[in-house]
Order: structure tokens, then C-alpha cells, then sequence
């Protein structure tokens, strides 16, 4: 009975432990695992290894050309290949001691036509492939995916440092590690190189945390080379040396060592600031940059869409990239029309007589440039369901900018009913999204209602005052807020807006930065002095 095949196994998950015979049966060599299939059967049957079969162990110690590993470093291991009639390998065999009387107790058979292997001998209480080689402390260990891949790093290092292999895979690398763990723990620094592949990072995944802190640190192959082997048969040798020396250590996602930090800070170096339309606010924060998140919030008519919209159309002019735009409280051709307001500096949308043709320049310079692109959503406003459009904008249709149009009514359209819980988490994964694809997101937020004088009669806005959750503050890079008296008496005032800046985690400049003034015949905000209120009739 032969193997004719391999695959990965159902119970273990193994990658290709199971040996497929040339009778229909199935049998997983993996260690511990009972997995097995009865020749011409249609399902698997219980079944205890024999872990005491007969050890073969037969062949010659001798090169392996076409892998180049050395007759040296296969004597070093003990490894003998069979040859057939042809006088060519055809089969590789790897010994493994036991722990406790160091000596070879089982065998792993490498067949060279179908990269099947099977085992033979007694396999309690073995160690990792080459462990019987390596002295048990000292500097530095290599542990590899396979026993190739410890016979070609060996090569590769002149046979200088101590190399091992796990046993049954990636797959089982956690199991082969934790049963060897007081050996590795001897050695001042344990490198993984396991293969460049989805396997091998599942596998060097599920044994970073085993190993005493600083202790791993983990090879990053170059690209198109998927292991150690592969590197040495390319005589890549220097290239594998080198990364084996740049190898990083090992530490828990989100801790970073100020030695790895100058990349970052380089690349950070490369964000520039895009100025807002005004100077005021551009004298504070210093414009707006890629990865912030800037939240604009007023009371109720003070002018934050008009503002956005001056802002949309600024970036169009100002910036390369796409824009992308949710504005949840209108349709998309209401959206399109006051951008165009802004391009024709005069309000669109009042000219209800205007003939449609005659807006097609606006549409063209605006929205016929293809750099926008604006959600259709349909009464659709659950957050996995926005969070999900701001991410396709950003990565599949480049819009380097998103405006969401605002956060109030998406927190409406969730179920949970506890609007602070659905504010953090909304926030938390714009947040984590805003980091992820680098993009710049400016979001509208609503006020609660104030305990003094009421937004909309020129109260003044603060953090405290945002609506629902704190959240809003604490992970928002820059707050603007905007107030105005809209009942006051002076026409002036009653159309101008204070930007205030109430959180500036760029510069920690805050406070008031620039007046806008509304005007009705062009349906522009246009930066202005402060005004000054007449005095009041007497009667």
C-alpha cells in the first residue's frame, strides 16, 4: 500500500498530515492524532497510532543536490536519503531523539515525487527535528516550519548556530513549542522563520505569546520566496543572512519600541497641512491634515451645512483626491445643487425659475468633475452599513476626504436605544477607521440643549455641551463650533457666525477664530470682522 496524496486533516487541522493511499484509506501522521479513514470506507474511523512500529531508518548520509544542502550538514543531522534504481533520492529520512534517553526513537520518511511523509518508530517523548544537535542554551535558536527548512538555515550559517524544526506543521506549532518550551526558554533570543505564507503567519501567530518577554523575534522573508529552502536554492544566501540579523523582536500589537519609531515619525513628517477657506481658523489650527478627524457642531440654523459646503467646494480647488460625501439629511441632487451654489456664487437653490441647461457649467465644474462622490442612501443609516460606504470611498474610490452629514442620525437609527453607547461605539470605529485609511473625515455632530443662554440666541458652545457622549470629544482631533444670535435685532449680527475652535489637538490653540458673514444675495459665508450691535432703541 502506498501514498498517492496529501491533505490537511478534519480533527487536528493539520495542513497535509494525512497520507492518502493508493487503497482509498487515510491516515493523519500528525502526533495525537487519531484520524483515520479504512481503505474503500465512506468515513473515518476510530484509531490508535501505533507510536512503537518499527523504526526505518534507511539510505545513506549524503548530499541533497537538488536542495543544496551539503553531505556536512546532512551528517550533522544524521538525514539519509534512498536512492532508487536510478541511483536518484527519492526519499529523505529525518531521525528524531527521545528527550530522555537521547536516542533516535522515530523516523519521518520524505517521499521526493509527491512531498508525501509518513512515520515510523516511537514518537513519545521526541523532541524537535535537531534538537539532539543543539546545546541547550546559548545566544541564539532557530526554529523553522519543516526539517528542509532547518537543514538549508543551518547550511546557510556554516552550521554555526543552533537550528530545529517543529515536527507536523504550522498548524501544530503551538502544541510542538509548548512541549519543548523549557529547552527553547534556555537560549537568550528564540528566532521564528516560518514560511511566507498564510499557514506560517496563522502558525507564528499562535506562539508569540509563549516565549519570556524580548525573546522571539521573528524573520520576515523577502517577497517571492516562501521559505528558508527556497531562499538557498536561489542562492540567496546573503539576502536570507540579512534578514535573519534585521529580524524584530517580538512584542504584543500596540507596543512599539522607540528604536522602530523613525519610520513613522518620517512619514508623519511627509503629511502637510491643506489650509481651510479661512484665515482666522487657519491662524489656530493650521488647516486640516490627512488622519484627523475633525468634528463641526452648532445649534440648530447656524450654518453648518452652508459651511461644509463652502468647505467641500474649497478642497475640490485646493486638493487632489477624491471627496467623498453622506449627507444624510438630503437627497444627492440637493447636495450637487449646493455645491454649485457655491461655484456660481449665488443660491441654486432659490431659483426656482433658472433654466435647467443653464446650470450645466456649475454641474460641470463641481459635480461633472468625477472627484466627487455622494451616498444615495435611501433612508439606509445603520452605522455598520455607513461605516462600511466610508470605507469603500476611501480605499476602492480614493476619496482622500469624507464629509458625514451628521452623526445624529445615524445614532437615531440604531436599535439599542441608549444613544451614549451607540455614540461611543459610532465614534470608537470612525476613529479606528480614520486610522486605518488615512483619510481626513469631518463630521457633523448636534448640540444638546444648553443650560444658559440657548444656542440659537448666541450662546456660547462648549466640549460638555455635545450631544449624547464624550466620546465625540475625546476622539475628535480638532472641535469647531459655531454661534450665532439669530433673533438679534442688528441685521449684521444676526447673519454673522462665530467659528469657535473648542479642542486643537495639532496646535492646543483654542478659542474664537473667525466671524463669517452670510450673504443672502450670493448664499456665501465670507470671513468678516466682528460686528458691532447698535444700541438699543429707548422707549
Amino acid at each position: 500500500m502506498g501514498v498517492v496524496a496529501r491533505e490537511a486533516c478534519p480533527e487536528c487541522g493539520s495542513r497535509d498530515n494525512v497520507a492518502v493511499y493508493d487503497d482509498g484509506g487515510k491516515h493523519c501522521w500528525g502526533s495525537g492524532c487519531n484520524y483515520h479513514v479504512s481503505g474503500g470506507s465512506s468515513g473515518p474511523s476510530a484509531f490508535k497510532q501505533n507510536t512503537k512500529s518499527v523504526m526505518e531508518m534507511v539510505g545513506t548520509v549524503n548530499n541533497i543536490p537538488d536542495r543544496k544542502i551539503s553531505k556536512t550538514t546532512c551528517n550533522k543531522f544524521k538525514v539519509r536519503v534512498a536512492f532508487n534504481t536510478k541511483g536518484e533520492i527519492e526519499a529523505h529520512h529525518y531521525p528524531y531523539v527521545n528527550t530522555k534517553t537521547n536516542e533516535p526513537t522515530a523516523v519521518k520518511r520524505r517521499e521526493c515525487a509527491t512531498k508525501g511523509f509518513s512515520w515510523t518508530g516511537d514518537r513519545t517523548d521526541i523532541g524537535l527535528f535537531g534538537q539532539q544537535t543543539c546545546r541547550g542554551k546559548g545566544k541564539y535558536i532557530t526554529i523553522t516550519e519543516g526539517e528542509l527548512d532547518a537543514l538549508a538555515v543551518s547550511e546557510m550559517f556554516d552550521n554555526r548556530w543552533d537550528v530545529v524544526s517543529i515536527r507536523d506543521g504550522a498548524g501544530n506549532a503551538a502544541r510542538d513549542i509548548k512541549s519543548q518550551l523549557e529547552f527553547l526558554e534556555g537560549y537568550d533570543t528564540v528566532v521564528v522563520c516560518f514560511d511566507n505564507d498564510k499557514a506560517g503567519q496563522e502558525g507564528t501567530d499562535s506562539i508569540k505569546d509563549l516565549f519570556s518577554p524580548n525573546k522571539l523575534k521573528v524573520v520576515r522573508l523577502p517577497e517571492g520566496f516562501k521559505d528558508a529552502g527556497a531562499m538557498l536554492m536561489a542562492g540567496e544566501t546573503q539576502t536570507f543572512v540579512k534578514s535573519w540579523w534585521d529580524a524584530k523582536v517580538y512584542r504584543p500589537d500596540g507596543i512599539v519600541a522607540g528604536t522602530d519609531t523613525w519610520d513613522a515619525l518620517v512619514a508623519n513628517r511627509n503629511i502637510k497641512s491643506t489650509p481651510y477657506p479661512w484665515e482666522g481658523l487657519n491662524e489656530l489650527t493650521r488647516g486640516h491634515r490627512a488622519g484627523e478627524l475633525v468634528t463641526v457642531t452648532s445649534g440648530s440654523g447656524m450654518g453648518k451645512s452652508q459651511l461644509i459646503r463652502e468647505l467641500e467646494y474649497d478642497i475640490l480647488l485646493r486638493c487632489e483626491g477624491n471627496i467623498g460625501i453622506l449627507a444624510l439629511e438630503e437627497d444627492i441632487s440637493r447636495t450637487a445643487l449646493g455645491i454649485m451654489s457655491v461655484a456660481a456664487n449665488r443660491p441654486l437653490h432659490l431659483e426656482e425659475d433658472t433654466d435647467t441647461e443653464s446650470l450645466r457649467p456649475f454641474w460641470e465644474s463641481t459635480l461633472g468633475t468625477g472627484r466627487y462622490y455622494l451616498l444615495d442612501h435611501w433612508g439606509s443609516t445603520s452605522a455598520d452599513n455607513l461605516l462600511s460606504r466610508v470605507r469603500f470611498m476611501a480605499k476602492a474610490l480614493d476619496c482622500q476626504r469624507i464629509v458625514l452629514d451628521h452623526l445624529s442620525i445615524v445614532v437615531s437609527s440604531q436599535e439599542s436605544g441608549d444613544e451614549r453607547k451607540a455614540i461611543d461605539e459610532i465614534m470608537t470605529k470612525l476613529r479606528s477607521l480614520v486610522a486605518e485609511t488615512g483619510i481626513t473625515l469631518f463630521l457633523v455632530s448636534h448640540l444638546k440643549r444648553s443650560s444658559g443662554t440657548a444656542h440659537e440666541d448666541g450662546g456660547r458652545i462648549s466640549l460638555s455641551e455635545l450631544r449624547g457622549s464624550q466620546s465625540i470629544a475625546q476622539l475628535s482631533d480638532i472641535v469647531i463650533g459655531l454661534e450665532r444670535d439669530q433673533q438679534a435685532e442688528d441685521e449684521a449680527v444676526r447673519n454673522t457666525t462665530v467659528v469657535r475652535v473648542l479642542k486643537n489637538r495639532y496646535t492646543g490653540e483654542t478659542g474664537p477664530a473667525c466671524y463669517l458673514n452670510y450673504n443672502r444675495e450670493t448664499g456665501r459665508m465670507t470671513e468678516t470682522s466682528k460686528p458691532i450691535e447698535d444700541e438699543p432703541t429707548e422707549f
